[in-house]
């Protein structure tokens, strides 16, 4: 794997740079959600989970790091309202150094269904 699409992903998520994250997803990226379970495929789609989803959780904080050929898992914290969330992201990129795969797991349960209620909310805003 590029070293360089770690040190790009955290820059993306630090400064919530959507025009980046858009240039880093592969056109036809498969995303995983917790929350079903039958992943949701495309560019548009995954950006709009991730903004989202940045925007629902609070103190997000990446913290232990894995990182293997063309694969990645990144532990990360955050809080949604007064709960705690912790949560591993498994991202995938192609050999254009393009992210193929992301899937999210979160825990615990009521942090899970609470982020899911926060996330349903705007996807209906939205009209997804």
């Amino acid at each position: 794997m590029n070293n360089d699409n770690l040190t790009r992903w955290h820059k993306i998520v630090q400064d919530r740079d959507w025009p980046a994250l858009n240039e880093m997803l592969d056109e036809n990226v498969e995303f995983h959600s917790p929350f079903v379970w039958s992943p949701k495929r495309g560019r548009q789609v995954t950006a709009f989970i991730l903004k989202n989803v940045v925007e629902v959780l609070a103190d997000f904080a990446y913290h232990r790091e894995w990182v293997d050929s063309d694969s990645m898992a990144l532990e990360f914290s955050a809080k949604i309202g007064e709960l705690s969330v912790k949560g591993i992201d498994l991202i995938r990129f192609n050999e254009n150094n393009k992210i193929v795969h992301f899937e999210v797991m979160l825990r615990p349960a009521n942090a899970l269904m609470k982020v899911g209620e926060a996330m349903s909310a705007r996807i209906e805003k939205a009209g997804h």
